[in-house]
C-alpha cells in the first residue's frame, strides 16, 4: 500500500494490489473459484452426493460425468443487487463454484437424478451392473481351406 493523498490507506494502484478497498474500512479480497460443502454417502448399490449451496435455483447448476468423475458447478450471485451497500460482514462465498468427486465405480447414466430443495443439491448415481465377459469362439473359414 501506498499513500494517497485522497484516500489514505488505499493502495496507489488499485489494479495491482492483491486486495481492494472499498470506502476506506471493508477489505474486499479476490477470489477464485470456490468449492462448497460436499458430502458423499454410499447406500446399497448406489453413491448420494449432497452439495450444500443456498441461494440458487434448479436450471443454475452444471452436472457432468466424465468417465468415473461426477463434476458439479454453477455461479451463486449476489443476494441484493441494484443497490449501493455497505458491507459490514461477508462470509458467504459468491461467483463460480465447482466440486468434484471420483467415483469408485462406474455409473448407470440414464439413472442418475438430482433434486435441489432446501439448499441442498442431492445426486443419487446407481452402480452400473457389472460387464459380463462374453467368450467368442473363433471357427475356421471353410473357403479359404480349400
Amino acid at each position: 500500500m501506498g499513500d494517497n493523498p485522497q484516500h489514505p490507506g488505499k493502495p496507489d494502484d488499485p489494479d495491482h494490489a492483491p486486495t481492494q478497498v472499498v470506502w476506506e474500512r471493508i477489505v474486499v479480497r479476490q477470489s477464485s473459484i470456490w468449492c462448497p460443502p460436499t458430502d458423499v454417502y454410499q447406500a446399497d448399490n448406489r453413491l448420494i452426493v449432497i452439495i450444500e449451496v443456498a441461494g440458487m435455483r434448479d436450471g443454475d447448476f452444471q452436472i457432468v460425468l466424465q468417465n468415473r468423475r461426477l463434476i458439479v458447478g454453477g455461479v451463486r450471485k449476489q443476494v441484493v443487487e441494484g443497490v449501493q451497500l455497505a458491507y459490514h460482514q461477508l462470509e458467504i462465498p459468491r461467483g463460480e463454484f465447482r466440486t468434484e468427486v471420483q467415483l469408485p465405480w462406474n455409473v448407470q447414466h440414464d439413472q442418475v437424478s438430482a433434486t435441489y430443495r432446501d439448499g441442498l443439491l442431492r445426486i443419487e448415481l446407481p452402480q452400473a451392473q457389472a460387464q459380463q465377459i462374453h467368450i467368442i469362439n473363433v471357427s475356421a473359414d471353410q473357403e479359404r481351406q480349400s
